[in-house]
């Protein structure tokens, strides 16, 4: 009677065998995600916008500071202008476009500068541990205690409405939960038998962490960037409602949605494009967090 080959997967998570082909644990996993259909159309359409947010000088008509006289809050599907017009005689749709472009920028730049401080901080604290941890964690409590979006305000308040001081605030009020999540991932793979395996036959610190501890360590990690750059989106909004967001006439998408609100009962369009491509992106990246969870889920492992 033939016998059924059960995948089997390696010490260290990195790889399985299913049919006797070996297959990546990476792989595994993005076939997972795929699985997860809404997830897929999310990432497709953050894809596309991303495209578009690159691409705002070639696809917007005008620039998004380009005034037109007499052209003053003109509806949508007027001609010449998808979108219609602000009150300045601005086309909506030109500064839409670059202000998803300013968007993305912000929160993708300041997760990126958090992502980095965590891990120094999260790898030495996890492998060195002792003073090393004691001195550093305590570092991570005393910005815990300071809640992150008052943190950014009053660090955007101090820096000026500047585009990098917006990314700056950001990132500093965000990477404490990334690293706390960060070193405990590292606490526990250092005990693990591969490590102490690898360990044994001579490995140094540097390559043990970077070989053996990080790629096993990066599924949460992912999973906390892909919720992290909508909220990212969703404070620099925020900061901008307040009036401390990018200074005009940069557009963003807070800026035109806090700018529409008072023309919303005679000229609705004003508010209605910019939320509703909000809504939209947060949307997408929130499935696409869930795909990616799933993905990593280890109790499907």
């Amino acid at each position: 009677m033939a016998t059924i080959e059960q995948p089997v997967a390696t010490a260290t998570g990195d790889a399985a065998v299913v049919g006797g082909q070996p297959t990546s644990e990476w792989t595994r996993r993005w076939k997972r995600f795929l699985r997860n259909r809404l997830a897929v159309v999310s990432l497709a359409f953050i894809i596309v916008v991303a495209v578009v947010a690159l691409a705002s000088p070639l696809i917007a008509p005008y620039g998004y500071a380009t005034i037109h006289r007499g052209q003053e809050l003109l509806p949508s599907f007027t001609e010449g202008f998808l979108m219609g017009t602000d009150p300045l005689g601005r086309d909506v749709f030109s500064r839409l476009v670059y202000s998803i472009r300013t968007a993305l920028f912000i929160a993708i730049a300041a997760e990126l500068i958090s992502l980095a401080v965590a891990f120094v901080v999260g790898l030495v604290a996890g492998y060195k541990g002792g003073k090393y941890d004691q001195i550093l964690m305590a570092g991570t409590d005393v910005m815990y205690a300071f809640p992150g979006y008052l943190f950014a305000v009053l660090l955007v308040a101090v820096m000026g409405r500047s585009t990098w001081a917006i990314i700056l605030a950001l990132s500093i009020a965000s990477w404490v939960g990334q690293s706390r999540l960060l070193r405990a991932q590292i606490m526990r793979l250092k005990t693990m038998e591969y490590v102490e395996a690898g360990r044994s036959m001579g490995a140094g610190g540097w390559t043990l962490v970077m070989r053996y501890m990080v790629p096993n360590a990066l599924g949460p990690v992912l999973v906390t960037v892909s919720f992290g750059i909508p909220a990212n989106m969703l404070a620099e909004s925020g900061l901008a409602i307040l009036g401390l967001g990018v200074a005009p006439p940069t557009p963003s998408l807070g800026a035109m949605i806090i700018d529409g609100y008072a023309y919303v009962l005679n000229h609705p369009h004003l508010i209605a494009w910019p939320t509703i491509i909000f809504i939209a992106i947060m949307i997408a990246f929130t499935f696409v967090g869930d795909g990616v969870r799933d993905a990593f889920d280890v109790d499907e492992t």
